[in-house]
């Protein structure tokens, strides 16, 4: 480790605040105060395992000492790495850039330049099994969340306007994708974004790709294409963080990796998985020349429908016409009509019955109404005596000698006066 000791002509370090907490604008920590704080700090660390890809090896110069550079797999960072080249060679061929690697290192933090480093006193790779299992329990944990559930796939749209394309740089991967989907429809569009399939800045960048065209709202399906591979080379599309990028990508998403042996994660969580690159361009858009012929046949599924439709109404409307009703539509007209006719004839024949029968009762009741009047019997010479306040005389006790009385005979009124009274013939007897 380097000494902290200031260089001749500093301030002393004793005239300084002792802690970071004490510094003031007027009394600042110098940088080398700071660096020498943070060396000792970083010195107290205890060696540790560290985990990742190696993505720069330097062994090839004059001292003795390897340089290595180990980046995180899932994020865009890394750590330089010192080890002695007879150390490396220890831990044999398998060690090279690319490979997945832990390392036993201790921090070591350099004053001048304000860097940190690792010393690594050991390193190992770690075993393609080792790997897959990894992938197999990841695979297992996204399950579990519903990642690779079939309801959240969604449907790929029938005829998109701009497609987003996920390549590597000048691969035959991007060729087969464009060349097949504008084969198929001309008029499609792309958004090709070339980065790296392959390595360990593969990760962030097609995670980044996905991003970019899922805000992109021209876009209406994204294809990610890598024509196939060892598995060591599509290792980067089971990592979660990519994996977790398509999940989140609202745009429907196809993945042509092309690797049928073997599935990366990438393949279960998309919504579909194209077996080639071939095949995703075959999916996303339609044939052209598939479609019109579809077109043609139905337009004459469709006239065939329609001449047979109106076959069959016709036949329905000649009929019709057939019909007696039709034929001669006067006839229900005419048939109803003598029916009327009847009807009218029975209706006068039996009211003039009625008023013959009517007339005959008046005339019996007239002549019995005139037998049973009183004028007829005041005709044949009676009278009616009555008071003069109008009541009728039925007793001569009912009068007395002198009292004027009213008659009433046919022809009118009389007013007669009581000379005397005498019993009925009856009352003699």
């Amino acid at each position: 480790m380097q000494s902290a000791e200031p260089p001749s002509g500093a301030a002393p370090v004793g005239d300084l605040p002792a802690r970071a907490l004490d510094t003031t604008a007027e009394q600042p920590w110098p940088v080398r105060l700071l660096s020498a704080k943070i060396a000792d700090y970083v010195n107290k660390m205890a060696p540790v395992w560290v985990e990742g890809q190696l993505v720069q090896v330097n062994a090839h110069n004059a001292s003795a000492s390897a340089y290595l550079t180990l980046r995180d797999t899932d994020v865009d960072m890394s750590l330089n790495v010192t080890m002695l080249k007879r150390l490396l060679l220890a831990a044999g061929t398998a060690i090279e850039e690319g490979s997945h690697v832990v390392v036993r290192a201790k921090p070591s933090f350099w004053t001048k330049r304000g860097t940190l480093s690792l010393r690594a006193t050991d390193i190992r790779a770690i075993g393609l099994g080792e790997l897959l299992a990894r992938i197999e329990h990841l695979k297992r944990i996204l399950a579990a969340e519903g990642l690779f559930d079939t309801e959240r796939k969604r449907p790929l749209p029938f005829l998109p306007t701009r497609v987003g394309l996920i390549c590597g740089r000048d691969a035959k991967a991007k060729h087969d994708v464009l060349v097949n989907a504008s084969a198929r429809w001309p008029q499609v569009q792309f958004e090709v974004r070339e980065v790296a399939v392959q390595g360990p800045s593969s990760v962030g960048e097609v995670s980044r790709a996905i991003a970019q065209l899922d805000a992109n709202p021209e876009v209406d399906v994204i294809v990610v294409a890598r024509g196939g591979g060892s598995v060591e080379d599509l290792l980067p599309f089971s990592n979660e963080t990519m994996v977790r990028a398509a999940a989140a990508c609202r745009t429907p998403l196809v993945a042509a990796i092309g690797h049928e042996t073997d599935c990366p994660l990438l393949d279960l969580v998309a919504d579909y998985r194209a077996s080639t690159p071939t095949d995703a361009a075959r999916r996303i858009v339609p044939d052209m020349a598939t479609e019109l012929t579809r077109i043609t046949q139905t337009r004459a599924r469709m006239a065939g429908a329609l001449r047979q439709r109106l076959a069959l109404e016709s036949d329905r409307l000649t009929a019709l016409r057939s019909r007696p009703v039709l034929a001669q539509p006067l006839v229900l007209v005419t048939s109803r009509a003598d029916h009327v006719h009847q009807w009218r004839t029975r209706s006068r024949v039996a009211f003039a019955a009625r008023l013959d029968r009517a007339g005959g009762e008046v005339s019996n009741l007239r002549t019995a109404l005139r037998t049973l009047s009183p004028d007829a019997t005041l005709r044949r010479g009676y009278a009616v005596l009555r008071h003069q306040e109008g009541t009728v005389v039925r007793d001569p006790a009912e009068v007395a000698v002198g009292e004027d009385l009213r008659a009433l005979v046919a022809g009118g009124e009389l007013s007669v006066s009581v000379r005397g009274t005498g019993a009925t013939r009856e009352n003699r007897t």
